[in-house]
């Protein structure tokens, strides 16, 4: 498994002639380290007086950030199992009819879940964006930078990710449901947008004052 490997392993990986990993799960792999850094600045809240009518949020913080830095590893897999099933379907033999008709339905299908993947990415991004913001003024002033670095990591993983649906749309056979999927991901991709800009402002402020 990809989540697996050392890290220099998995970078001389990304960096090689191999399709995949690529973007996608190299997005998630962002993600799951905003996720981290969410639970790293709750965990370094917790037990500490000053902090003391944050104690309970910051712990729902922490579980909620540590499950979805879980989730985000997992998808740094599925993005490249994903990636695997379109390109094998699209070396499905055509000789006849049948076989063509069997290769389209295919593709199509792996098509449409390679890009819902990603999709899932983006809206784990908005998860963990929400949990960033949530630390705000209620967490550990020395953790303030790892906040915005957090949500740096998540806008990163957003943006990535919708690049990976849009790559994908054009394939999925079913016009309404490509349709569907752009306007959803287009209107998760703005939020996301929204609060990383406003996490990344409200700690520069805290950082100089």
């Amino acid at each position: 498994m990809l989540s697996e490997m050392k890290i220099n392993d998995y970078i001389d990986l990304l960096a090689s002639d191999a399709p995949a990993p690529g973007g996608g799960s190299a997005s998630a792999l962002c993600g799951a380290q905003g996720a981290g850094l969410c639970a790293m600045v709750a965990a370094l809240t917790l037990g500490k007086k000053k902090y003391e009518e944050h104690q309970e949020l910051c712990r729902d913080v922490y579980e909620q950030a540590r499950t979805l830095s879980e989730r985000m590893c997992a998808l740094i897999d599925e993005d490249t199992e994903a990636f695997n099933r379109v390109s094998a379907a699209f070396k499905l033999p055509k000789d006849t009819d049948e076989d063509k008709a069997a290769r389209k339905t295919a593709i199509a299908e792996a098509t449409l879940g390679a890009t819902m993947v990603p999709l899932d990415t983006l809206y784990r991004a908005h998860d963990g964006l929400e949990l960033a913001k949530m630390l705000i003024g209620k967490s550990n002033t020395n953790c303030a930078s790892d906040i915005g670095v957090a949500a740096l990591n998540l806008v990163s993983c957003a943006r990535g990710a919708w690049l990976n649906i849009l790559i994908n749309l054009g394939g999925i056979a079913d016009a309404e449901k490509a349709q569907e999927i752009r306007a959803k991901g287009e209107g998760i991709l703005a939020e996301c947008e929204s609060m990383g800009g406003d996490i990344y402002a409200a700690i520069l402020k805290q950082t100089e004052e």
